[in-house]
């Protein structure tokens, strides 16, 4: 009975890993992508990261006032 406890917890351990692998590496790949377009911004276009930041914050406005509206 002891066996097989231990067994199933090393099973769902080795699972509970593996998916944390999965979700670090998305992350870190999504944050890499993210800081690309930045810098592609930044250094092409001249448009420096606190514009895009406001950019992506009145546009956040914009969906809030769409969705109070309903």
């Amino acid at each position: 009975m002891n066996l097989i406890l231990v067994a199933a917890a090393i099973v769902i351990s080795v699972l509970v890993f593996t998916w944390l692998v999965k979700v670090v590496k998305a992350t870190v790949s999504t944050a890499l992508v993210i800081a690309a377009i930045v810098l592609v911004m930044q250094f092409v276009f001249g448009i420096g990261a606190d514009k895009l930041i406001q950019q992506v914050w009145e546009f956040g406005q914009y969906l809030w006032q769409m969705v109070i509206k309903r």
